[in-house]
């Protein structure tokens, strides 16, 4: 290959299928310090790149026997990581910011994406397929979630009624869920009971002080998905002046696992927003 061609190569933004000699310019080693980044990568078949993983990473499951588990969510094993020589990081918002500050100073690449809603986790997607030499695989998959999205958008058009729902990311204080859950909540048929909070991306800002305030919203559903330990409907069925809140008296609580609907990534896209719209529509079909 001559040298022109070379670089008309090298800098062409059309290149969606790059050259053996282009793929050396991908990185190589990747620390995926949350488990959106994992799951997407091994969907891609990209999973070689990947040489460190979130100890909470349960998406593939067979990640967690492959790659070593170098972080918690807040914190991380600075020493590890450097020992793997990443050529390139992958953290998730402001929350790990002193993790990406830490590996930034001592010469690693980090790429902290701050997606929070379901745009936002499109676009995440998309910007991590292309830096591994795969956009045209990963926009094909993206259409095909979009398309699953939508198919549950329109079965959700149809029902007679829509639920009040209440999400609880956390349960002492408690916290309503995050944008990409409150808008995936509306597409699976439902109205989040607390739709302001939602648009507040940090957690401190989406603080119910008063359980009182989520009993006058009267939800017809609960959903609770706690990061790092069980949500039980039993004991939400059991706070005190709970027993006329919907839900309670017609036992619409449940739980959704934190790693299918709190991962914002592929599993909120796909699994998240199945087991939501399953919910929804079985009270649909039983209040309408």
């Amino acid at each position: 290959m001559d040298m022109t061609r070379r670089r008309a190569e090298f800098l062409s933004p059309f290149n969606t299928n790059p050259s053996n000699s282009m793929l050396d310019l991908l990185p190589q080693r990747i620390v995926c310090l949350t488990e959106e980044t994992t799951e997407w990568l091994y969907m891609l078949g990209e999973e070689a790149r990947i040489v460190g993983i979130s100890g909470y990473t349960v998406r593939p499951r067979r990640a967690r026997d492959e790659k070593p588990k170098v972080s918690a969510f807040l914190s991380a094993k600075i020493d590890k990581i450097l020992a793997l020589k990443p050529d390139c990081v992958f953290g998730f918002s402001d929350l790990q910011a002193d993790i990406a500050a830490l590996l930034i100073r001592a010469g690693v690449q980090v790429t902290v994406f701050n997606q929070r809603s379901v745009d936002e986790i499109f676009s995440m997607l998309y910007q991590v397929a292309a830096m591994v030499g795969q956009a045209e695989q990963g926009l094909q998959r993206l259409q095909q979630m979009r398309a699953q999205l939508d198919a549950i958008q329109q079965a959700a058009a149809t029902f007679k009624r829509r639920p009040k729902v209440y999400f609880e990311e956390w349960d002492e204080p408690h916290i309503s869920g995050i944008r990409w859950v409150s808008e995936l909540i509306g597409i699976a048929g439902g109205d989040d009971c607390f739709p302001e909070l939602a648009q507040m991306p940090m957690g401190k800002d989406r603080i119910i002080a008063n359980g009182q305030t989520i009993v006058d919203r009267a939800p017809d559903i609960i959903i609770g998905s706690l990061c790092g330990k069980k949500f039980r409907p039993e004991k939400a069925a059991a706070r005190e002046g709970w027993q006329d809140v919907p839900a309670v008296r017609n036992q619409q609580i449940f739980e959704i696992k934190s790693a299918d609907i709190l991962q914002p990534g592929p599993a909120a896209l796909t699994d998240g927003v199945a087991q939501l719209h399953r919910i929804i529509q079985q009270w649909e079909a039983t209040h309408a």
